[in-house]
């Protein structure tokens, strides 16, 4: 895919369509095609399409008509590949309209791709998994950095970090999200679990007992100071360990220090001035 640098696209489709006039809305200011010579976007990022609100749509397509065109690339003699408005002509298929106003647009396949991504991302009725799959989508084709695509789609780079971490979840916890069982609100505060019998663990109590995000945010955060706290002890030697190295320090007369790994192995190290001191502690340790 090429890698050359685009506006940003924070307006949606508008940043890279133009400026279109206030006869955008009105059918007749666009050509008809018929619906039978429009193919699917190949890069259509969206897999949900909720089946009573396209037959809602349909219906009231029959009575108001098409109120804002699709956007179409001509790929070949009265042939059309679909940019935007997927539902929209699925709609009006299912309404039987033999044809549908469209703005038909110069695109190559990354235009098309970016279009397509773009449109998904802008709207306010997609589920979390599906915008975070545009952005994954986005980075990898047009080889962008997070900071790149922030400014491409006029989103703070924070919150496309957010979408982007939900996709490391669990399988159970992102069919969670899609078929929104639990917000991004609850994906993200999950998203920060490291431990994952710990993180299955929240999840199901999120979903059994209808937690809100607060709640799983509180969880969370109280997790990770009993994680704290354990890493803490474990790092700190025992009063035990410390009483016999005090003992050794007494009775042999030597240096003697300890610490704990991050594994929480303790390791002893004993200090001695010679050979014959080494010798010593040991007749005398074996014979104690």
């Amino acid at each position: 895919m090429s890698t050359s640098k685009r506006p940003a696209l924070g307006r949606g489709l508008e940043a890279i369509l133009g400026d279109i006039d206030n006869d955008y809305f009105s059918s007749s200011a666009f050509p008809l095609i018929p619906v039978d010579q429009i193919e699917s976007n190949p890069f259509q990022p969206r897999t949900d399409f909720d089946e009573e609100a396209l037959y809602d749509l349909a219906d009231s397509i029959k009575h108001l008509g098409i109120i804002q065109p699709i956007t179409v690339r001509k790929i070949g003699e009265n042939k059309y590949q679909l940019i935007s408005g997927e539902r929209r002509l699925r709609a009006a298929k299912l309404a039987n309209l033999n044809e549908i106003p469209a703005f038909v647009k110069d695109a190559d396949d990354d235009t098309l791709l970016e279009l397509a991504l773009v449109e998904n991302i802008q709207r306010q009725d997609l589920n979390a998994i599906e915008i975070a799959n545009s952005y994954q989508k986005l980075l990898e084709e047009f080889n962008l950095t997070q900071e790149e695509l922030s400014s491409r789609v006029g989103k703070n780079r924070a919150t496309i970090s957010n979408y982007l971490r939900i996709l490391n979840l669990p399988p159970a916890i992102q069919a969670a999200i899609r078929y929104e069982k639990i917000t991004m609100g609850h994906a993200r505060a999950l998203a920060s679990i490291d431990d994952d019998e710990d993180l299955m663990s929240v999840f199901k109590k999120t979903i059994d007992e209808g937690l809100s995000v607060r709640k799983v945010e509180e969880l969370v955060a109280n997790l990770k100071n009993k994680s704290t706290a354990k890493h803490y002890n474990k790092n700190i030697v025992s009063e035990k360990t410390e009483k016999i190295l005090n003992n050794l320090k007494e009775k042999f007369n030597i240096e003697a220090k300890s610490k704990v790994t991050s594994k929480g192995k303790v390791i002893v190290q004993l200090k001695f001035d010679n050979d014959e001191e080494i010798e010593n502690f040991f007749k005398n340790f074996i014979n104690e």
